[in-house]
This record gives C-alpha cells, structure tokens and sequence, in this order.
C-alpha cells in the first residue's frame, strides 16, 4: 500500500503541476504577450478564459478516460492520461506569442490547453481508485488521501519554479523566456511519472468485476445522474476556494494592489504547505467519524469564512493575507481530504471510474473554471471587492445544501449480537 500510494501521489503532483503552472502563468504574464490588444483587465479576463477551458475539457476526459477505467483498467488510465497532459505542458512553452504569429498564438494556446483538461479529468479518477480499491475498507480514507495530496505538491512545484525565476531573472527575462522553463520541465516530470507507474497492479476491485459495463456513461446517466450532479455542486466550493487562493488572489493583489508577486506567491504556497500536511491527519478523522460530517464542516467554514478572506486579501498586508489563506485552506481540505474515498464508494464498481470522475471534474467547471473570470469581473472598480465574497458564499452554500442530502458511506462496525463475544464485529459498507 505504501507504494502503490506513493506512486499515486508522485504521479497526481506531476499532472497538477502541469495543470498549475498554467494558472500561475495566466495570473502573471499570459494576458500581455497573448492578448496585447486588449486593456490590463481584458487581457487577464482572456487569459483566465483560456485557464477556463481546461476545466471544461476535464469531464470530457473523465468520461474519456472513465470509459478506458470501467471497460479496460485503472491502470491504463494512469499511463495515457500523464502522456496526453505531459505533452500538452511542454508545447505550451514553445508557443509563439501574438506578437510573433497573431491570433495563432492564443489558438494555440486554447488548444492546448483543452487537451491539459483532458488529460487530467482522467488522472484523478485512475490514481484515485487504485489506491482506494487496494485500501482495507477500514483505512480507505487514510490511504485514498495520498494522491489527494498530490495536487498541494504539484502546486508547490509549479509555484516553487515560478517563484525561483520570478526572484533571480528581471521582468524583461521573465516576460521574454523565463516564464516557459517551467513548461519545459513539465517533460522531465512525465517520464519519471511514467517510470513510477510502469509496475503498478491492477485494482482487485476491477479484476473481480465478472462483466464490464458496455457503456459506462450511459449506465451512470440512467442510473445515478443525481448522485452525479449532487457531488459536482458539493465539490464545487472546495474549487471555487482553493482558485480563489491560488489564482484569483494573485492577479488582484499584483496589478491591483501592487503587492509584489514574490511576496505574494510565498504566502499562496505557505499555506498550500499547511494543507498539504495536513490532507492525511484530516482523512484518518474521516475514517473514524465519517465522511459526510467532516464535508459538512468543511463547506459551512467556507460559509462562513469567505468575507474575511476577501477583507484580509484587501489589506495588501502579507501576515493578513496569509492568515486569510490558511483559514480558506483548511476549510478546503476538511472538505477534500476524504473525497478521495467518498466518491468511489459512492459508486459500483462497474461504473466507478466514469460515475466518481464526472462527478469530480463537473465541480471544477462550477467552481475553478467560472471563479477566476467572475471574480476578476466582479472585482473592477473596487478597493474591496465585496461581490467576489458574496459570489464564494453562494457557492458554499450551493456546496452545503449538496452534501446534506448525500449519503453517508464510511464502512461502519456492527456490535455482536451476543454480548462479550470479542470477535463478533463485523464491517459492512453503507452505501
């Protein structure tokens, strides 16, 4: 197990820091060179456009690569969708700019970028469920959390190489080279994935399925299209938190409040640390109280949270602002930490990889790929954009209301019916 989840995160932190880098680089300095006709805030609104698109590419790849899951194998997924994603980070740093071949550029760019979302839609179905359905039922959530870790380790990467040429090269250097070495790394990071993976067994879970489904989407569509749009609201708070901190956040500071980007990006990634940290202690509490108590908790503190998270964000003061993320990431990650293990037992086995991934990657249309645009519109005009709070509360409560009418699944131990017989627990699966 401790292998088969290592190589799970190892190979989850390469997809998002592929994903990731695209967004801190959107943040900072795709707008000017691919959109240069447009005004400051266009400019950006354009690049979060093309940030966007990635998101809406990921239930696409979910269902792509949830049918290769349920029909075929985890295993393959976790192969072809670090090729695709891999693939799509490095040409996105040999992209000319618009101002070396025109509206091609950021045509370019959007494809590119749709095929990032492909690829990583089916990432996290795969790596999540061969962890998951290797796990003992009793330390599913515990184990299922280590690829869920993966993303706070991808982003540390992508914002820890930003962060290196952002502090060493000038904004000439940056703007004209520097900002591509990251995507260029992004190949690097993908044979290693690769390496990694090419020893992984099979889920038993699959191996014991005696006869696939023919269409995994038309079996989850007739037979669990609510489940399927009650997780995507429940999930999209926690994307709509976590894009706000590590995206969002960094436009608006850096162009309007003139913070300057290193500072800001040290504090975005010191609580990224936090959350990372904290995913496995989070998950071990999921397996003894349950899953949907500790959601709960996690979407009523992003209720609850997000006006004092946008008043710290518009200090422009470093300590407050930090104090502002961390909060947000904790009430992220009590919410995230044990998704990993309550979707899949959300779903049979037969359809598990399309059912649990859609579901997963129609959050993150609701809540990363609309948030950055509507927050950086919302935002125009004022010191305190109020509004980007009022929208990230109604978000929370759309997440609260979902996840208060979804079941309990953590597996639960029955008492013996003869009292005093030290042996007779049982587990059996709720849900």
């Amino acid at each position: 197990m401790l292998r088969l989840a290592g190589a799970s995160l190892a190979g989850t932190a390469i997809e998002f820091y592929d994903f990731f880098v695209y967004g801190t680089a959107a943040a900072l300095v795709l707008g000017p060179l691919f959109f240069p006709t447009f005004s400051p805030v266009a400019g950006t609104l354009a690049a979060f456009g093309t940030f966007g698109v990635g998101f809406v590419a990921r239930p696409l790849g979910s269902v792509l690569f949830g049918h290769i899951g349920d029909r075929h194998g985890r295993r393959p997924v976790l192969v072809a969708s670090l090729l695709l994603t891999g693939g799509a980070t490095v040409a996105v740093g040999c992209v000319p700019t618009y101002d070396a071949i025109g509206l091609t550029a950021p045509a370019l760019l959007l494809l590119l970028r749709f095929l990032q979302g492909l690829g990583l839609g089916g990432e996290w179905g795969g790596a999540v469920l061969l962890t998951a359905e290797h796990a003992p039922a009793e330390r599913r959530g515990l184990w299922s959390s280590f690829p869920q870790i993966g993303p706070a380790v991808g982003f540390l990467l992508a914002n820890g190489v930003m962060l290196a040429l952002s502090a060493t090269l000038s904004d000439a250097q940056f703007a004209s080279w520097g900002w591509r070495v990251p995507f260029w790394a992004a190949g690097v990071l993908a044979v290693a994935g690769l390496w990694l993976r090419s020893s992984l067994a099979e889920s038993p879970a699959f191996l014991d399925i005696d006869v696939p489904a023919r269409l995994p989407l038309a079996e989850v569509l007739r037979g669990h299209w609510r489940l399927v749009l009650l997780t995507a609201g429940a999930l999209s708070a926690g994307y709509a938190v976590f894009y706000t901190v590590t995206t969002w956040s960094l436009s608006y500071a850096t162009e309007r409040l003139g913070v300057d980007r290193t500072v800001m990006l040290m504090c975005i990634m010191a609580a990224v640390v936090v959350k990372g940290a904290l995913t496995p202690l989070v998950a071990v509490l999921g397996d003894r109280f349950g899953r949907r108590p500790l959601c709960l908790i996690g979407s009523a503190a992003c209720v609850v949270w997000m006006f004092p998270l946008i008043g710290l964000l518009a200090t422009g003061e470093p300590a407050l602002m930090f104090l502002g993320f961390l909060v947000a990431m904790l009430a992220f990650i009590t919410m995230f930490a044990v998704i990993a293990a309550y979707l899949p037992e959300l779903y049979e086995p037969r359809v598990r990889c399309t059912g649990a991934a859609v579901g997963y990657n129609l959050g993150g249309v609701l809540g990363g790929a609309l948030t950055p645009v509507v927050a950086t519109a919302v935002a125009q005009g004022e010191r305190v954009p109020w509004g980007v709070a009022a929208y990230l509360t109604g978000v929370a409560l759309l997440s609260l209301g979902c996840f208060a009418l979804l079941p309990e699944t953590r597996p639960v131990r029955m008492a013996a019916a003869t009292k005093g017989r030290a042996e007779g627990e049982t587990e059996a699966t709720v849900g």
